[in-house]
């Protein structure tokens, strides 16, 4: 039976607070928002996705201190509240510089609540003396985040048919707002982890560096998974400009929103099925891959309404997941000590790599999505025709440092 009250309670509360997180209602009409309503071209709405990653890595720290000083659940409260704000200053003025001061509340947002959210977790399961439950915990919280993205995207693109595109913005709030209750009814916990937020993430840039130079497979196997992962990154931004380019309404975006996060569920809970089926680890990381770049491809060359759902489902399906499944195998050369740290780190590196290309693949789509979907293709090409990694690599343990 779930409690809703004392610490067990922070359980089924931290599985509503994800849930409402990620109620975007705005996510399957967001370049639209931007390009009809908001009237800027893809060069700059690819420009606010690195103006937005490049402030969650400089607010890092500072937000970090607020974790520090004043404790997780002020953090998540103020995470919840200042993410209630930013939807609303975004849906209020069509113009490109309230966009940027939307971008950097978000941005402030999400670094809020970047690492206290599992920390209040970890802290909350560890005083329960649950702690052996964490990966369960974390990955049944993962699926309310997905279930969010599913019900809120078909919702949201009605809206936008029937009231305007910025309306999915502005009611968004409510659910962002509603989260911030959830978060001021969370139960401080007696045990506090002592590793401090804003050190924590020094120490992540620092340690991160450090121990890629000595790990040649890990370096491997994360820029592998970067790469791949980049291209699927692509696909949220891209496949509403296709849909738009053959003349569908967006109020069926949602519906196309909802297919592609119901193709991630999908892959990511048969991992181990996929990998029997291929007959190795190697061959399905091969698979998933060629997969991404040749639907990138056939949407590339032959744009329309079919070989857009292909694309959402295959590419989507595959291309997105990836991350999640290399990670597994990330860990195995990481020591259990410093495995967030090495992991963060690895999401970092991911960001600045996006910061750099989103402007390139922006500007080009400007002038040619088909063009654009072509360069990103040959980012999970590279990674199918040259990774050098092994199958014995992937089973290798005896890497890992004690």
């Amino acid at each position: 039976m779930l409690k809703f009250s004392g610490v067990a309670g922070n359980i089924p509360k931290y599985y509503l607070f994800s849930f409402l997180r990620d109620f975007t209602l705005f996510s399957a009409v967001l370049v639209p928002f931007f390009t009809q309503w908001g009237h800027i071209s893809l060069t700059q709405v690819q420009l606010l996705q690195s103006w937005f990653m490049l402030w969650i890595f400089l607010l890092e720290v500072p937000t970090g201190a607020v974790a520090d000083f004043l404790g997780r659940k002020v953090s998540l409260i103020l995470g919840a509240l200042t993410m209630t704000i930013g939807v609303i200053v975004y849906g209020s003025i069509p113009n490109f510089y309230i966009f940027l001061l939307g971008e950097f509340i978000l941005a402030t947002s999400l670094a809020l609540m970047s690492g206290a959210d599992n920390a209040l977790l970890y802290d909350s399961l560890k005083e329960l003396n649950r702690e052996d439950e964490i990966k369960k915990i974390t990955g049944r919280s993962h699926s309310f985040n997905l279930f969010g993205l599913f019900i809120s995207a078909p919702i949201g693109s009605l809206i936008a048919a029937k009231f305007g595109l910025n309306a999915p913005m502005y009611l968004s709030s409510i659910a962002y707002f509603i989260a911030t209750f959830v978060a001021l009814s969370f139960s401080e916990t007696k045990i506090q982890d002592i590793t401090s937020e804003s050190k924590r993430y020094l120490d992540i840039v620092k340690q991160g560096f450090k121990y890629f130079r000595n790990q040649p497979t890990l370096k491997l196997l994360a820029l592998d998974a970067i790469l791949v992962n980049s291209a699927g990154y692509f696909i949220i931004w891209l496949y509403q400009p296709l849909f738009t380019s053959i003349n569908i309404s967006v109020a069926y975006f949602g519906l196309f929103h909802a297919l592609l996060v119901g193709s991630e569920i999908l892959v990511s809970s048969n991992f181990q099925r996929l990998e029997k089926l291929f007959g190795s680890a190697k061959n399905y990381l091969r698979f998933s891959a060629i997969i991404t770049a040749i639907f990138f491809l056939i949407v590339a060359l032959f744009p329309n309404f079919f070989t857009i759902i292909l694309f959402l489902v295959f590419a989507g399906g595959f291309g997105l997941t990836r991350m999640d499944l290399m990670s597994a195998y990330m860990n195995k050369f990481i020591p259990s000590n410093r495995r967030a740290t090495i992991l963060s780190s690895i999401s970092m590196f991911r960001r600045f790599a996006l910061v750099l290309l989103n402007p390139v693949i922006g500007f080009t789509a400007d002038r040619s999505l088909s063009l654009a979907l072509l360069i990103i293709s040959l980012l999970p090409l590279v990674v199918f025709f040259f990774s050098p990694i092994t199958q014995e690599s992937l089973d290798d343990t005896k890497s890992i440092p004690v």
